[in-house]
C-alpha cells in the first residue's frame, strides 16, 4: 500500500474503516452469492454505517465550517434573525392558506344554510295556506324555490299526497320524521330539505345537490365537493358526483396565489334514519386566495378601473416585498457588522501568532473609533510593552548573570583557610543581603602575628562590593609591605602601627572614590608570644570581649574611613587572656526588626553571647544568626549584610 494510502487509513475511524469493510465484503458477496441473505444483512450492514460516517462527516465539516468567527457569527445570525423570520413567514403563510380555506368554507356553508332556510320558509307557507288556495301557493313556491335550486319537488301530504311538479318522484319520508330541514342523503344523492307537519297534513320539499349546484353557489369561489363517511361504516364516499376538481379551480394570478384545498364537517342526516344528529358530512373545496378575496369584498366594487379585492391583494404584495426588502437590508448590516467584528478578531488572532512565534514589531491595523479599535489599539500597545518587556528582562539576565560572577569572585576574597595558630582560632562569617555583600573581614598571618579586620561599606550590592574589595586589597598590600619593611628594617612585624595602617587607608579611599562612598573599619593585630592585641576602631560597632563569661565593649579609636582626609586615628592595647572569646560583628546582627518595629539590639545580642560563650565558635555564629532571623520573621531577603568575626584564645 502506498504511503499516502497507509496514512489515510491510520487516519480513519473504526467507523469509516467498518464501512470500508462493510463496502467491500458486500460487492463480494454480491457477485458470489446474488440475492442471498448474507449479502443482504451485510448490505443493510453497510448502509447504516454509510449513514453514521454521513453523519460523522457532516458533524466534522460544521466544527470546521464554524471554527471561524465570522462563521459563527454569521450562523447565529441566521438562528437568532433568519429562522424566526422564516418561522413567522412559515406561520402566515399556514395561516393565510387555513384562514383563506375556512372562509371560503363558511361562505359555501352559509350560503347552503341560506337556501336551506328558503326551503323551511316556502314549506311553512304552503303548510299556513289555506285549503282552496293551496295549489296556487305551490306553484308559486315552487317558481321561488327554482330560483335557489336548479330542480326542487314538493310533497304535500293531507288526506292524500299531492306532488309538484308532476313528474316528480319524491316519497314520504319514513315514519318518525317530525319539523326538520338541512342536507339529507336519499338513495346515495346529497339533498338540501326541509320537512314540516302539523298534525295530520305534512309538506316536504327537496333539492338535489350537484357538485356542480355546490360549486355555483359562489361564483368563481372555486371547486365543492362534498363526501360522506357515516353510513357506510366510516369509509368515505362522495355522494355529489359531477366534474373533477381542477376543472372549476380558478386561473393563478401570481406564484403566490397558491391553491388552496380546505374541508369541514357538517351536519348530514340519512333518509331512513330519522331523528339521526350525529351524523357528519364532509364538505370540500378547492379554491385560491384570490378568488375568495374577489367574493369576499366583490369585484363590482372598482377603484381607478381595479377590482377592490385586486386592490387589497396588491396592497398585501407591496407589504411582504417591503418586508423582505427590510429584511435583506438588516441581513446585510447585519453580516456587514458581524464581518467587522470577525476582521478585528482575525486581526487579533493572527497578531497572537506572531506574538507567539517572537515576532514583537507585529502590529494590527486600528479602524474606527469603537471598543474594538480600542481593543486593537491596546494590544498593540501590550506588544510595545512586552518587546521592552523583554530587552530589559534580557538586560536583567545579563546583569544577574554579572553578578553571580561577582558574587563567585568576591566568594574567593574572602579567606578559605583560618590562620591557625596555637593560642588565637578564628573564625568568620558573611551572609549578604544581595547577591554581594558590603561587608569585609580578612586574616593574614605573618610568623608569631596574624591580624585580621573586620569592616562595613556604606550601601549594599555590587558598589559596595568592589569598595570592599579594594579595602582588601588595600589592607593586603599595605600589611604585606609594612612586614617587609619592618624586616628590613630589623623590627619585629608586631611592631606595625594599626593606626597608621587605618589612616593610610582613609587617605587613599578618601583620594579614590566618590564623597558619598565611606566604610567602618575594625583592625587588630595579635602577638602570639605576648598575647597582646593592638587594635584601631574606624567608627565600627564595638567589639564584644567575653572575659570569663563577663561581656566588655572594645571602645571605638576613630571615625570611619574615607569620609574626611585629615581624619586622626589611635590605636589600644589588651591583653587576650586563655579562654577569652572576642566578637566581631557588622549592624547587620543588630538592625533588623520585629513586627512591632523593634531592632534585635546590642544587649540581646551581648546576652545571647554570653549564653552561648562556652560553645564552638561557629556554633556560636550559627545560633546568633538564627535567632536574629527569628527576631525578624525569617524574612526571604535580610535587611542588611549579616557578617560575624570570632576569635578565641585557646
Amino acid at each position: 500500500m502506498p504511503p499516502r494510502l497507509k496514512s489515510l487509513y491510520r487516519k480513519l475511524g473504526r467507523i469509516e474503516k467498518a464501512f470500508l469493510v462493510l463496502v467491500v465484503l458486500a460487492a463480494v458477496l454480491a457477485y458470489a452469492l446474488p440475492a442471498s441473505l448474507i449479502g443482504i444483512v451485510v448490505a443493510f450492514a453497510a448502509w447504516i454505517a454509510g449513514f453514521l460516517v454521513v453523519i460523522r462527516l457532516a458533524r466534522a465539516g460544521v466544527k470546521k465550517l464554524i471554527w471561524r468567527l465570522r462563521n459563527r457569527l454569521i450562523v447565529a445570525y441566521a438562528f437568532i434573525a433568519m429562522v424566526p423570520i422564516v418561522l413567522i413567514l412559515a406561520l402566515v403563510l399556514v395561516s393565510a392558506y387555513g384562514l383563506t380555506g375556512q372562509i371560503a368554507i363558511y361562505l359555501i356553508n352559509s350560503e347552503l344554510d341560506r337556501r336551506t332556510s328558503i326551503l323551511k320558509g316556502s314549506a311553512v307557507a304552503i303548510l299556513e295556506a289555506p285549503a282552496e288556495h293551496r295549489p296556487e301557493v305551490i306553484l308559486r313556491t315552487h317558481d321561488f324555490t327554482q330560483r335557489f335550486f336548479p330542480t326542487t319537488e314538493i310533497l304535500v301530504r293531507d288526506n292524500g299526497e299531492y306532488r309538484y311538479p308532476a313528474s316528480a318522484t319524491i316519497a314520504a319520508p319514513p315514519a318518525g320524521w317530525k319539523e326538520a330541514n338541512g342536507i339529507i342523503v336519499h338513495e346515495a344523492q346529497l339533498h338540501s330539505w326541509a320537512n314540516v307537519v302539523t298534525g295530520r297534513t305534512g309538506v316536504t320539499i327537496m333539492a338535489p345537490l350537484t357538485q356542480e349546484f355546490l360549486s355555483n353557489l359562489l361564483p368563481g369561489i372555486g371547486q365543492v365537493d362534498f363526501r360522506d363517511f357515516s353510513e357506510s361504516g366510516g369509509r368515505s364516499q362522495r355522494v355529489a358526483a359531477g366534474t373533477a376538481p381542477a376543472a372549476r379551480i380558478p386561473p393563478k394570478n401570481n406564484f403566490l396565489d397558491v391553491q388552496v384545498n380546505w374541508g369541514s364537517l357538517v351536519p348530514v342526516t340519512f333518509w331512513n334514519s330519522p331523528g339521526s344528529k350525529n351524523n357528519r358530512g364532509l364538505l370540500l373545496v378547492h379554491t385560491r386566495m384570490s378568488a375568495v378575496l374577489s367574493t369576499l369584498f366583490g369585484n363590482n366594487i372598482s377603484l381607478n378601473d381595479m377590482a377592490y379585492g385586486q386592490v387589497i391583494w396588491g396592497a398585501f404584495l407591496v407589504t411582504v416585498t417591503l418586508l423582505l426588502i427590510v429584511e435583506l437590508v438588516s441581513l446585510v448590516i447585519g453580516v456587514s457588522i458581524s464581518r467587522t467584528i470577525t476582521s478585528a478578531v482575525h486581526e487579533l488572532y493572527v497578531g497572537t501568532r506572531r506574538i507567539k512565534e517572537g515576532d514583537f514589531s507585529h502590529r494590527i491595523p486600528v479602524r474606527g473609533n469603537d471598543q474594538l479599535a480600542e481593543l486593537g489599539a491596546s494590544f498593540n500597545t501590550m506588544t510595545e510593552n512586552l518587546a521592552r518587556l523583554i530587552v530589559v528582562a534580557k538586560e536583567k539576565e545579563r546583569l544577574e548573570s554579572e553578578l553571580e560572577i561577582a558574587r563567585e569572585v568576591q566568594s574567593q576574597l574572602f579567606p578559605k583557610n583560618m590562620p591557625g595558630t596555637k593560642a588565637l582560632m578564628l573564625t568568620g562569617v558573611c551572609n549578604p543581603a544581595r547577591v554581594v555583600s558590603g561587608d569585609y573581614y580578612d586574616f593574614m598571618r605573618f610568623e608569631s602575628s596574624v591580624a585580621f579586620a573586620i569592616g562595613d561599606v556604606a550601601g549594599k550590592g555590587i558598589s559596595a562590593a568592589l569598595l570592599m574589595a579594594s579595602i582588601q586589597s588595600t589592607m593586603r598590600m599595605q600589611l604585606t609591605a609594612g612586614v617587609s619593611g619592618a624586616e628590613g628594617n630589623g623590627c619585629p612585624p608586631h611592631s606595625l602601627s594599626t593606626a597608621m595602617m587605618v589612616s593610610r587607608l582613609n587617605k587613599l579611599l578618601y583620594a579614590n572614590t566618590s564623597p558619598e562612598k565611606y566604610a567602618t573599619f575594625y583592625f587588630a593585630v595579635y602577638d602570639e608570644t605576648t598575647h597582646n592585641l593592638t587594635y584601631t576602631n574606624a567608627g565600627h560597632l564595638q567589639p564584644i570581649l567575653l572575659r570569663k563569661g563577663v561581656p566588655e565593649l572594645l571602645e571605638v579609636t576613630g571615625t570611619v574611613v574615607g569620609a574626611f582626609p585629615f581624619s586622626l586615628y589611635e590605636e589600644r592595647n589588651i591583653q587576650i587572656s586563655s579562654g577569652d572569646v572576642l566578637v566581631a560583628y557588622t549592624d547587620g546582627m543588630i538592625e533588623p526588626e520585629n513586627e512591632y518595629g523593634e531592632m534585635f539590639g546590642e544587649q540581646r545580642l551581648t546576652d545571647l553571647l554570653a549564653k552561648n560563650v562556652d560553645r564552638d565558635s561557629r556554633e556560636i555564629i550559627a545560633r546568633t544568626m538564627e535567632a536574629v532571623l527569628q527576631w525578624s520573621g525569617d524574612a526571604a531577603e535580610l535587611s542588611d549584610d549579616m557578617t560575624m568575626l570570632v576569635a578565641r584564645r585557646a
